[in-house]
């Protein structure tokens, strides 16, 4: 038995140079199953939820062909990975639809830091309340799942001094978003926010994890991971969304590990000190990802979150080969012995090349790859 997962993909277009173009006003109105982004210069698929490892990497290859193909149409196009403007053009934004208030309002309020790219990561939990104790549970974690993630180094042709400059930039919002205590809190919560204009609508929740469904805050079906950096390699992903959901089936069968409960901090400010830690390790590993020194919301204890990982990967392989998909959670330890991508990059800046040359590496690698592996996972859905 298996959860539910679908994924929520975002990414730029551009030369082979590396160089970003905008293109989704035009991909959206020609290709079916793309959607814009505020800024014209990314553009995003989403994946139908499903439980099987092996339908969901074809589902995350065959729109990133699709859409491959159909950029060869309009000139000398290609994808570009990464979570930020890396080679320039963080000086302006690019509206995909000029008339949309709402994305007028994310320009004049928060500018380029909104002009980023992502994976939102989402898996089905249908009963609220065990909803909210896995978003407390994945949120208090959520710095280790951007740590395998990081691929935004780069900022406008220079390194930036963070392993993921998105998440450094970006504009968490509101400013204040509380570990929810129960489904009531959440639905009390985000009718305030919406009365009180710190949000604009049920969308506008901008925090590393958030409950979500088809009629927010009353109806929820799933958490939604908002916090990596887009993983071009798609068994990468797939590893990083096991260990989550191998994290969430302990969970389920231990509903004594919600950090409201588990953590031996102060009992009295537990979730005010669950929440402060927690937003230092999303900085921490914002700038220094696996080799980030965190504090473990447990006791608050050092360690570093390649450590915290590896702890996790060894207690939760048990529990993945159980559920039938340890397959899939097994790239994990090739991250933390090889780095993300954002540690390679790095690596490759130390060693003489150019910001530019290390994303034209990518952008060739990752296109190498993709065709590689959808050959021998996806004969089948290509075909079709």
């Amino acid at each position: 038995m298996m959860l539910s997962k679908g994924f929520e993909i975002e990414i730029y277009t551009g030369k082979p140079s590396g160089d970003v173009v905008g293109l989704s006003d035009r991909i959206t109105a020609n290709l079916d199953g793309f959607v814009r982004e505020p800024d014209n210069r990314n553009v995003e698929y989403t994946t139908a939820p499903l439980c099987s490892y092996e339908r969901l990497l074809c589902d995350l290859l065959t729109p990133r062909l699709r859409l491959r193909q159909y950029l060869k149409t309009l000139g000398p196009y290609t994808l570009i990975p990464g979570g930020t403007l890396a080679l320039g053009g963080s000086d302006r934004f690019q509206r995909s639809d000029p008339g949309n208030p709402y994305h007028a309002y994310i320009e004049r309020t928060y500018g380029t830091r909104v002009v980023t790219a992502s994976v939102h990561i989402n898996i089905g939990l249908a009963d609220p309340e065990l909803l909210m104790r896995a978003c407390r549970l994945v949120r208090v974690e959520a710095p280790l799942y951007l740590a395998l993630s990081a691929s935004s180094p780069f900022l406008d042709g220079q390194p930036t001094g963070f392993h993921s400059t998105r998440w450094h930039l970006f504009p968490q919002t509101p400013s204040h978003v509380p570990l929810f205590e129960s489904h009531s809190h959440f639905v009390r919560w985000t009718e305030e926010q919406l009365a009180l204009g710190t949000m604009q609508n049920v969308r506008h929740l901008w925090s590393s994890v958030r409950p979500n469904g088809d009629c927010r805050p009353y109806n929820l079906n799933r958490l939604e991971l908002r916090i990596c950096d887009p993983v071009m390699d798609p068994l990468a992903l797939l590893a990083i969304t096991a260990l989550i959901e191998a994290r969430l089936w302990q969970l389920i069968n231990d509903p004594s590990l919600d950090p409201l409960t588990a953590s031996r901090l102060p009992a009295g400010t537990r979730a005010d000190d669950l929440l402060e830690l927690t937003l230092a390790n999303e900085m921490a590993v914002a700038r220094n990802s696996l080799d980030a020194s965190l504090r473990h919301w447990q006791d608050g204890r050092a360690i570093r979150a390649k450590d915290w990982i590896a702890q996790l990967y060894e207690e939760l392989r048990p529990i993945a080969k159980q559920q039938g998909f340890s397959c899939f959670l097994s790239p994990l330890q090739q991250i933390l012995r090889e780095g993300n991508a954002a540690q390679q990059w790095l690596q490759q800046l130390a060693d003489g090349q150019t910001c530019q040359e290390v994303v034209v590496q990518a952008i060739h690698d990752a296109q190498v790859w993709e065709r590689e592996l959808a050959d021998q996972a996806c004969q089948s859905a290509l075909a079709a």
